[in-house]
């Protein structure tokens, strides 16, 4: 009987894992009502099991919300696809996200905007989500080391934002870093009855809401509903 050599074994593991991010594609996001062909396109391309923490590597395109370090997950990929819809992002648009995790999400905005800038207040995510675009030949990213609720302070303002944790209500410096026509994502409310909702900051500097689906994130250090104490 003939041995598979190491190098077959890496060939049909790619094989594999290709398959396994086209039927993510196909059958977890398309099916989602996620039809915007260049989100598809870059859902496709990039292999999301780069980002993956290595135990969890054989889940990489399961729908299934992967554990990261300090505690910290990865969207489903049904959620990251709708939250790429929804910011529609253009290849000459802005984009910040609050909240860099694995890194994955960032690649993706990056394949769809002209420059994203990523903030984390981990320092080991941050240096591992440059490691990893860089290996991706993703060069349009910048990650800051920075905790965006208080010590974050942008020099201009963005077409898009995407904030990757939930909040207990959206604070108010996010709604400053929005240009006038910009949009923004965010998950909004107290556990179990999450909203996922986009924000528009119209050109009079109001916002509108469009509530998008419901879901459930883990929040954003320091955005978490106050405790309320009764005697």
């Amino acid at each position: 009987m003939q041995t598979m050599t190491h190098s077959q074994s890496i060939d049909l593991e790619h094989f594999d894992l290709r398959r396994a991010r086209r039927n993510m594609v196909e059958n977890q996001v398309r099916t989602w009502e996620v039809l915007d062909a260049r989100v598809l396109e870059t859902l496709a391309e990039l292999p999301r099991e780069s980002f993956v923490t290595p135990a969890y590597r054989a889940l990489a395109y399961a729908d299934l919300a992967l554990p990261i370090a300090h505690g910290e997950t990865m969207m489903k990929p049904i959620v990251e696809g709708r939250v790429l819809q929804s910011l529609n992002l253009k290849p000459h648009e802005d984009v910040l996200e609050i909240g860099t995790g694995s890194g994955y999400f960032t690649a993706c905005l990056a394949k769809l905007a002209r420059r994203v800038i990523s903030v984390e207040r981990h320092a080991d995510l941050v240096q591992l989500g440059h490691e990893r675009l860089r290996e991706a030949g993703i060069d349009n990213a910048e990650f800051v080391h920075a905790d965006a609720l208080r010590d974050f302070g942008p020099s201009r303002i963005f077409d898009a934002i995407a904030v990757t944790g939930a909040v207990a209500a959206v604070p108010q410096v996010f709604r400053e870093w929005l240009k006038p026509g910009g949009r923004m994502f965010v998950v909004v409310g107290v556990e179990p009855a999450m909203r996922a909702l986009l924000l528009r900051r119209e050109a009079d500097g109001n916002f509108s809401e469009e509530r998008l689906f419901e879901t459930d994130l883990p929040y954003l250090a320091g955005a978490e509903p106050m405790q309320r104490f009764s005697l």
